[in-house]
C-alpha cells in the first residue's frame, strides 16, 4: 500500500504544567443540567480513572476534552488548547481509545495500522518521533502473529486489542481510554496494565473510564467520582477507601479456632494478638473496604443525600451541591 506524503507542518512548543485542566465545566441538553460545575486535572504521566453510575455524564465530559463536543460553559483545556477549537496540530497529540468503532472488516491488521500510521509522520519530532513502529506496537498488544489476519476475523479480545494499537500508533501525549480491557482475557489484561504503566513512565498523561473497579484500582494513581453533575471525589484508591471506613476487619485462625474483630488500629490491635499465648497461626486476614464498597457509598450518599460520617469523606465531598441546589 502506498501513502501519499503529507504536508510538512509547523509543531508547537509542548506547553507546561498540568496537560488536562478543567475548572467549572458546565454542559445541558436543552434544559436538562448534565455537568454542573466539573472541576479537574491530570498531570504529565499521571494516570486518572473517572468512575460514576450510568448518566452521570462521564462520556459527555470525554467528549468535551476530545473536542468532539462543546460545552456549555467553562474552562477547559487539554495541552494548553480549548478542545473544540483545536487543529490537527494538537489533534495529532491525542489518542482516543472508544468502547467501540466500526471499520472495513478485510482490512488486514497490519495494514490498517500502517495506513493510519502514516498520517502521523508530518507530527514527529525528536522528543517525540511518530509514529510507533508498526510491528513493535503489534509485539506489545500481543497481536505480532494476527498481523496478517483480516480484522473480521479476530475474537473479540484481539478487536480490542487493535482498539487500543489504533489509540496508540501515534504515540499520544494524552490518551482517553474507555472501557479498555472489555473482552479480554486475565493474562492480556495483565499485559495492557504493564503497558499502561510504562505509558506513564514515559509521561504519557491518561484518563481512563471503566466500570471495572478493581482495574481502576491497580491502574489509576487517582480515582475520581462524578456524580450529581460534579466530581465528588478525588483521591488516591486509598484516599476513596478511608473516606468512607477506617476501620479494618482483622480474621484470623489459631488452634482450630476463627476470630473476627473490628478495629481503627489493626497495627496495635495484632501486636496483642500476637503476644498471647496460644498454637501456630493458621490463617490471617486484615481487609478495609473495597474500592467498589467506597464507591458505591460515595454515590449513595450523593444520591440520597445523606450525612457524611467521616471528616476525610466530608473533604472528599465538599463538591456535593444540598439538595436544594441539586433541584433549583
Amino acid at each position: 500500500m502506498t501513502i501519499s506524503p503529507l504536508p510538512t507542518v509547523t509543531l508547537p512548543e509542548e506547553p507546561p504544567g498540568a496537560t488536562v485542566e478543567v475548572r467549572d465545566l458546565r454542559m445541558s441538553y436543552g434544559t436538562t443540567p448534565v455537568l454542573r460545575g466539573v472541576d479537574l486535572t491530570v498531570g504529565a504521566g499521571e494516570v486518572v480513572a473517572l468512575l460514576g453510575p450510568n448518566g452521570a455524564g462521564k462520556t459527555t465530559t470525554i467528549e468535551i476534552l476530545e473536542g468532539f463536543r462543546a460545552p456549555s460553559a467553562g474552562h477547559v483545556r487539554v495541552l494548553g488548547v480549548e478542545p473544540i477549537t483545536g487543529d490537527e496540530v494538537w489533534r495529532a497529540d491525542l489518542g482516543v481509545v472508544l468502547q467501540s468503532w466500526r471499520d472495513h472488516g478485510r482490512w488486514r491488521v497490519r495494514e490498517l495500522l500502517a495506513h493510519l500510521a502514516g498520517f502521523y509522520v508530518p507530527y514527529s519530532t525528536p522528543q517525540r518521533p511518530r509514529p510507533w513502529p508498526v510491528d513493535d506496537l503489534l509485539d506489545r498488544v500481543g497481536l505480532a502473529d494476527k498481523a496478517n489476519r483480516q480484522i473480521l476475523t479476530l475474537s473479540g479480545g484481539q478487536r480490542r486489542r487493535l482498539d487500543v494499537a489504533i489509540g496508540l500508533v501515534g504515540r499520544p501525549r494524552v490518551l482517553f481510554l474507555d472501557e479498555p480491557t472489555a473482552g479480554f482475557d486475565p493474562q492480556a489484561r495483565r499485559d495492557f496494565h504493564d503497558l499502561i504503566r510504562s505509558l506513564a513512565d514515559s509521561d504519557v498523561s491518561i484518563l481512563l473510564t471503566t466500570h471495572d473497579l478493581d482495574e481502576a484500582d491497580k491502574l489509576a494513581d487517582r480515582v475520581l467520582v462524578l456524580a450529581g453533575g460534579r466530581i465528588v471525589a478525588d483521591g488516591s484508591p486509598d484516599d476513596l477507601r478511608r473516606s468512607v471506613s477506617t476501620t479494618a476487619e482483622v480474621r484470623w485462625a489459631r488452634d482450630g479456632t476463627t476470630h473476627v474483630h473490628s478495629t481503627d488500629d489493626p497495627v496495635t490491635y495484632l501486636r496483642g494478638v500476637f503476644g498471647a499465648p496460644g498454637g501456630p497461626f493458621t490463617d490471617l486476614e486484615v481487609r478495609r473496604a473495597s474500592l467498589e464498597e467506597a464507591y458505591l457509598t460515595l454515590v449513595h450518599r450523593v444520591e440520597t443525600g445523606a450525612d457524611v460520617d467521616h471528616a476525610e469523606a466530608r473533604r472528599l465531598l465538599s463538591a456535593v451541591p444540598t439538595p436544594t441546589e441539586e433541584t433549583s
